[in-house]
């Protein structure tokens, strides 16, 4: 044989059913799909006071659902508020349900070698929205949204793929806090109102 290659594929006394496994799970996962909800009610869609603000999850891969590829969540945003500042590599859509205001981007020079560095350009770039848009996050642009209504709230739904956590691209890190954020307190329906009546003016 070339080479003598016989000499390395033939080492090993390592044993597994890896293939066998992928059939077990394909056969499997129709009675797995059946105890996973197909509808979501609003009651169990959990809170989360989280460091890029007032959420709501409506699909995560954490609640059981039969959704496989997609996380969703709303956004509040009391008036006259902001999210928090992050950047992700996944790219990003958002609703605008209700309310209106403006969002700020910053893209990001990224290189990948046998490293991941990504630098912040100089230009910040403003874009307005108001109910019934759609904004768009491009992959690893660092973004937040300023709810500009001093009266009023923003309700924003953001989709994101999962593809990117599982292909280990789950490149997530918070530039800013919400200024709502505060980790001792937990949300609940009637805490949201609280935020929605006093806002923030910042």
């Amino acid at each position: 044989m070339a080479w003598d290659e016989s000499k390395t594929w033939l080492q090993g006394e390592q044993s597994a059913k890896y293939y066998q496994d992928l059939l077990d799970d394909a056969a499997s996962k129709p009675a797995r799909d059946a105890k996973r909800k197909k509808i979501v009610k609003p009651h169990e869609m959990p809170w989360e006071m989280s460091r890029n603000g007032l959420l709501k999850h409506l699909l995560n891969e954490q609640m059981n659902t039969r959704i496989e590829t997609v996380d969703v969540y709303m956004q509040i945003i009391p008036p006259g508020s902001r999210s928090g500042k992050h950047r992700h590599l996944a790219e990003e859509c958002l609703y605008v349900l209700e309310g209106r205001g403006y969002d700020l981007h910053q893209d990001c020079d990224v290189e990948i070698t046998d490293t991941y560095h990504w630098k912040p350009q100089d230009e910040i770039k403003r874009f307005e929205w108001e109910a019934g848009d759609v904004i768009y996050i491009p992959p690893n642009t660092i973004h937040q949204h300023f709810n500009a209504d001093p009266d009023k709230p923003v309700r924003l739904i953001s989709a994101t793929n999962r593809i990117y956590k599982w292909c280990g691209l789950n490149d997530l890190e918070q530039l800013e806090d919400a200024p709502e954020y505060d980790p001792n307190i937990v949300l609940d329906a009637e805490t949201i109102q609280q935020f929605l009546s006093k806002g923030t003016r910042v």
